[in-house]
């Protein structure tokens, strides 16, 4: 019997805060009142304790293993969510530097990243998707970046759109920022074409309260002591991510899902070809009925994280929603933005839950179509 049936769990599609894998949530709960050997939970220890020392020290290290990150980046653990770097970033990096900022466009968190790097500083937009209403992406190969830029900011993913880059910027000689927030952990990624990755966990590395800075070391140096104290990466990196009370809780629970990749899945690797596999099925759905399900990216950047499409009509897609809650299929309506369906499969979503979408999916179509 599957850990859904169990224990009375649905199949949760929610964009995030999203589903966990199971053998973490039951591990949490058993050490949620004690922690082994130290006497108190998470909840309540210390972050100046050596017991929160070695959670911290273990999760960094288990992260540079998992994600093969090199020599010469700090890992941080901050607050604020996505939403905080797209104004920690331009203040770092682009505030009173002389340089232009770059930024590529492709759907609503990248749009909301823009708006606050121009209230820091010159920027200038590379490309912009709006014309193709976010289905489609630029090739690398085809963004022009000026080597003087203050950086380049790129969207890996784009959770409302649902597309997603497949592959890294190469041989970018502005630092590269990228937005993670929706793949991180989900795939391989060369860390050494960026200057800086950001994510907030919620979506594939834990629940929410915590967001993975990765930063090369060079770039700790920009940001002038005029700014507040938080909003300083090298703050954070001279801190230890304790310059203020990190989010205890979040970080201990990112360590055991980075463990949970690394001993129960076998790598990113493992985890992409079974998130390819997932998403497969529900593209091979919306393949097969085209006049029914109309999916919002084009195929070549199609997402494997967050599966959109539409139905004929608004009734139709009403219809179709209450079905999947019946069959135990939750969280599942699109962004209030854009409407239609959104399925979000992310790492910890079981095979089980998109089969029986897809299954629904296919007898849905046959009954309307």
């Amino acid at each position: 019997m599957s850990a859904t049936k169990d224990y009375g769990r649905l199949f949760n599609f929610s964009a995030g805060p999203a589903v966990m894998p199971v053998s973490v949530l039951e591990r949490m709960r058993d050490e949620l009142l004690c922690l082994p050997g130290v006497g108190s939970s998470i909840l309540e220890i210390s972050h100046r304790s050596k017991a929160f020392d070695a959670i911290l020290d273990r999760t960094i290290d288990d992260l540079k293993q998992l994600l093969g990150i090199p020599a010469g980046y700090s890992v941080l653990f901050l607050q604020g969510g996505s939403r905080l770097q797209f104004s920690m970033v331009p203040m770092n990096l682009l505030r009173d530097s002389g340089r232009t900022a770059q930024y590529v466009i492709t759907g609503t968190w990248g749009k909301s990243a823009l708006v606050e790097a121009v209230k820091e500083g010159k920027t200038e937009v590379l490309w912009d998707g709006k014309g193709g209403n976010y289905s489609q992406l630029p090739r690398w190969s085809d963004v022009k970046v000026s080597p003087e830029a203050a950086y380049l900011h790129v969207t890996s993913n784009e959770t409302i759109q649902g597309i997603q880059f497949h592959d890294d910027p190469t041989g970018v000689a502005a630092p590269v920022v990228s937005d993670m927030s929706s793949d991180f952990l989900s795939r391989p990624v060369d860390v050494s074409q960026y200057g800086l990755i950001y994510a907030c966990a919620q979506k594939n590395a834990g629940p929410a309260g915590v967001t993975v800075v990765i930063i090369r070391d060079d770039l700790l140096a920009r940001g002038a002591e005029s700014m507040p104290g938080y909003l300083l990466y090298r703050n954070h990196a001279e801190g230890k991510s304790c310059y203020n009370t990190p989010p205890t809780f979040a970080i201990y629970a990112m360590g055991l899902i980075v463990r949970w990749l690394l001993d129960d899945i076998g790598g990113l690797g493992k985890m992409a070809e079974a998130n390819r596999s997932k998403a497969a099925l529900l593209y091979d759905a919306i393949d097969r009925f085209p006049a029914f399900y109309q999916g919002h990216a084009e195929k070549s950047v199609r997402s494997m994280m967050n599966v959109t499409f539409r139905l004929p009509n608004e009734e139709l897609e009403g219809a179709f929603l209450s079905e999947a809650k019946k069959a135990g299929c939750t969280d599942l309506k699109g962004h209030r933005s854009v409407g239609g369906i959104r399925a979000s499969i992310y790492n910890a979503m079981p095979r089980e839950g998109v089969e029986t979408l897809a299954s629904l999916m296919t007898s849905f179509a046959e009954r309307h179509g």
